[in-house]
């Protein structure tokens, strides 16, 4: 697939561009408590070099009970001003399962108006596997100004969602297990009923990657959006367990050229919790 450092890039890619002035990388890495994996350390013991830890659930909403909510626009920019990251830079962004939770922060920055922002394909695993450069030093970080302005059509709160699937105007896609999706496996989050958001497909974020971890090929991800029943001349809202593997979905769409995409933040950690809100299984 083709470099495009607007969604996109190759570990060949990156390597050819490490010693750009402008070109700030971010480790995204964040997992749940059943993989037994601690982000913050494995950045420490190795990363990309010049790479930046980037924190998913601290730069978030704290004011919301939901997990990792959409952070306000100032903390943001205050963030990653304190990270280095501003105006100007190409951000390319990895995780060390693959590509995991890297899409989520890739997209963050578009939320926020930053189009110059890219996913490693294969992330960490097939950089380290290819032999490239790993360092264990935090990288030198000089404050740079961040304008952001928040795009909020690429965001859905559960009030437009539900209206979208009362409706039926949009493709409402979760990116969750089938065993999720069906209503047959529990949350993993205590308290959330089981199953999925009524009229919604189910294309399973693991369905649209390579052995390898990097994505699929426009072509076949447009094949996995269609056998899964997915109308694409319909805008399409993604969503998932809590809005991380959303963002893969919302990744590929854009891949393959659909650009009438929006994320359900909430996702199923917020719907699953109002039980006035119809739960479908099966």
């Amino acid at each position: 697939m083709a470099d495009d450092p607007k969604t996109l890039v190759s570990t060949d890619w990156l390597a050819a561009h490490l010693q750009n002035p402008d070109l700030r990388i971010l480790d995204a890495s964040f997992y749940l408590p059943d993989m037994g994996r601690d982000a913050a350390a494995e950045y420490q013991a190795g990363h990309i070099p010049a790479a930046r830890f980037f924190d998913i659930d601290e730069i978030s909403d704290h004011r919301s009970d939901l997990p990792h909510m959409v952070p306000p626009v100032e903390k943001f920019m205050s963030r990653m001003r304190a990270m280095g990251v501003g105006d100007g830079h190409q951000v390319v962004v990895y995780d060390g399962a693959g590509l995991f939770t890297a899409a989520r922060v890739w997209w963050l920055f578009k939320l926020m108006g930053k189009a110059d922002v890219a996913v490693l394909d294969g992330g960490f695993p097939k950089w380290q596997a290819e032999g490239r450069a790993v360092e264990d030093m935090p990288p030198i970080v000089r404050d740079r100004h961040l304008t952001a302005t928040r795009q909020n059509h690429m965001v859905r709160d559960v009030t437009q969602v539900a209206a979208a699937a009362k409706l039926g105007d949009h493709e409402i896609v979760d990116a969750r297990s089938p065993a999720r999706f069906a209503g047959s496996e529990p949350e993993p989050r205590a308290g959330l009923r089981s199953g999925h958001i009524p009229g919604s497909k189910n294309v399973h974020y693991a369905t649209l990657l390579n052995e390898d971890g990097t994505m699929k090929s426009a072509p076949d991800l447009r094949t996995v959006f269609e056998a899964a029943g997915v109308d694409l001349e319909k805008p399409v809202i993604t969503t998932c367990g809590s809005g991380v593997t959303a963002a893969i979905l919302y990744l590929a769409l854009e891949r393959m050229g659909h650009l009438r995409v929006s994320l359900y933040d909430g996702s199923w950690a917020e719907w699953g919790m109002y039980p006035g809100l119809e739960a479908a299984t099966g």
